[in-house]
């Protein structure tokens, strides 16, 4: 279901700032911590029609993932996980919004590893800014959990004594800001 959002954001097209925009994600590691990484190209437009619905599309670059270990990134972008050759972009194309409570919910297609699948992500509006001169600014937080599995992204690699190196649960956080040019 898609609906108008309720928070004044003008109608048009909003470009996701990257230089003030993060992608991130985490993931269990060895049963007990997790590792953090975040992906350094992405880009996307927000859309908000007359009646205030919003659609959105991001793209995700995975070939920009960056875990501060350069052997992990490595292995990350191989056929184990991402395949990055084969399939160099995530996409993400909104199929609807609806109110929770202060927040919204944004439920769209998520495209990894060349596998398309349904998710909701849990959406905070932060507001609109003026901005400095080069058009107005928006804010959004949001976050979801996937099963990489689902993905596609199925290795296991089971610890001697139980358990896995890497979990099936992968939470990935958004924080955007977009620019509405002036």
């Amino acid at each position: 279901m898609t609906t108008a959002v309720s928070a004044p954001i003008a109608a048009g097209t909003w470009t996701i700032d990257q230089a003030h925009s993060a992608v991130a994600f985490s993931v269990k590691h060895l049963m007990v911590s997790k590792v953090r990484g975040k992906f350094d190209s992405f880009s996307g437009t927000i859309t908000i029609a007359e009646d205030g619905t919003p659609s959105v599309q991001a793209e995700i670059d995975v070939t920009s993932i960056t875990t501060g270990n350069d052997q992990r990134d490595g292995h990350i972008k191989s056929a184990d996980f991402f395949d990055a050759e084969q399939f160099p972009k995530a996409t993400f194309v909104s199929t609807g919004v609806a109110p929770k409570g202060d927040d919204y919910v944004l439920t769209g297609d998520f495209t990894l590893k060349g596998v398309t699948r349904p998710v909701e992500l849990a959406l905070e509006f932060n507001g609109t800014n003026p901005g400095m001169g080069h058009g107005a600014v928006a804010g959004f937080e949001a976050g979801t959990v996937i099963n990489r599995k689902d993905f596609g992204i199925d290795i296991e690699m089971p610890l001697e004594g139980g358990g896995v190196v890497v979990g099936d649960k992968v939470t990935i956080t958004l924080e955007i800001e977009a620019i509405q040019p002036a």
